[in-house]
């Protein structure tokens, strides 16, 4: 794929973005449907046990439709920055100004992230797997590489592809005998996930990534010492999501080209394909599996792919085709994606608490008990629409 054109002058702000933004967030906001709780109650319907395993992460190799929102977003940062620097550049802003803000953002993100994930403890609790971390740790390294050609972007993003294959493959597997189980790998686990061979390398717990955070979480206050995540999340996953957002960088520079609208809607089609072909690839040879949990080089190229794909829907829909209108309870959430991400981490509990002790718990369980969950998720989830289509109109959009 030859660099893009030169860019055209910054257009308007894209619905199709925001609208992409904005579902990838109602996705992440109906977890409050709780689908896996109406699984569960109604254990004979296929229909529900399908919506709510695509409401699951799958437990370690492939993908749901759930796995898809966190690389989402880093994909979505990634496209919207050529945008931003392009509109700071024309402020007047320098380059080194830029940086700066670009490295208080990073700051901000990491800590916010923190902070929405102590805010059911009793001490802070230090991590960062979470979204908003993972993209603030490797947010100054994207915004250099915007600076830069887009040969530059592509060198880096095989550099840190494979750079961090390499370095899986050069850490040893566990020696014959590995307690799996005080790293929280229960028997069970392995004999349906387990990993041999060259993937072995990927393994749970017990994988270069989980081997750096026993060293490194540690060094910060903790109710307990740290052994491990019983996700299999780690630290170092922001080096690859680094990737995904680089991928992003190089989808926003051929949004700002001036290819022709339908070529660049073939591009993103084409580099789709290509990324998901190779992603899938790489997990079925057993060179390196697809694992989003610890962000795998395959999962960067096959998530990636997934991005390309979703972003020439919303682009060709939306911007080409002009049909915009059924797009607009996204665009509300996407052009405040911050704020609805707070909203859903940290206002969701009190919400639904209270539409309960209002509304009587008699009013959600109008279909019966089994629906209960879904209709207090549904009333939650109105009621969080509403607050940011409120903002919306009062053109109040939360940013960092």
């Amino acid at each position: 794929m030859n660099p893009s054109p030169a860019p055209a002058p910054t257009p308007a702000r894209l619905a199709s973005i925001d609208a992409y933004r904005g579902f990838v967030m109602l996705l992440m906001m109906g977890e409050l449907l709780r689908l896996k709780s109406v699984a569960r109650a109604l254990p004979e319907s296929g229909v529900w046990q399908f919506l709510a395993s695509q409401q699951s992460h799958v437990e370690w190799i492939g993908a749901s439709l759930h796995d898809l929102i966190q690389p989402s977003f880093s994909f979505l940062v990634g496209v919207a920055l050529p945008f931003s620097i392009a509109s700071r550049a024309a402020r007047g802003e320098t380059p080194a100004r830029m940086t700066l803000h670009a490295g208080w953002r990073a700051l901000l993100l990491i800590l916010l992230g923190v902070f929405l994930r102590s805010a059911s403890r009793n001490a802070t609790n230090w991590t960062f797997e979470d979204t908003l971390s993972q993209i603030g740790l490797g947010y100054v390294f994207l915004f250099m590489l915007g600076l830069r050609p887009v040969r530059d972007q592509w060198i880096a993003l095989s550099v840190i592809l494979v750079g961090y294959w390499a370095a899986f493959v050069a850490w040893p597997v566990p020696a014959a005998g590995f307690d799996y189980a005080a790293v929280g790998v229960k028997p069970e686990w392995l004999g349906a996930h387990g990993l041999e061979g060259l993937a072995a390398h990927w393994q749970k717990n017990s994988n270069l990534a989980w081997a750096f955070d026993t060293w490194w979480m540690n060094l910060f206050p903790r109710e307990r010492l740290f052994l491990f995540n019983a996700g299999g999340y780690s630290t170092l996953s922001f080096i690859p999501t680094l990737g995904t957002m680089i991928l992003g960088l190089i989808a926003g520079g051929v949004l700002r080209s001036a290819r022709d609208p339908g070529a660049k809607v073939r591009w993103f089609a084409m580099a789709g394909v290509i990324a998901l072909v190779a992603g899938a690839a790489l997990g079925g040879l057993g060179i390196c599996p697809v694992v989003k949990r610890i962000w795998t080089p395959s999962w960067a190229l096959y998530s990636g792919g997934w991005c390309f794909l979703l972003l020439a829907t919303f682009y060709l829909v939306i911007d080409l085709r002009g049909q915009r209108g059924w797009a607009f309870p996204l665009v509300v959430i996407g052009a405040n994606s911050i704020a609805a991400y707070c909203l859903a981490h940290g206002f969701d509990a009190y919400v639904t608490k209270n539409l309960t002790t209002h509304l009587g718990a008699k009013f959600f369980r109008v279909f019966g008990s089994a629906y209960e969950p879904l209709l207090q998720g549904a009333a939650t989830l109105a009621v969080l629409w509403l607050i940011l289509w409120w903002m919306y109109r009062r053109k109040l959009f939360l940013k960092i």
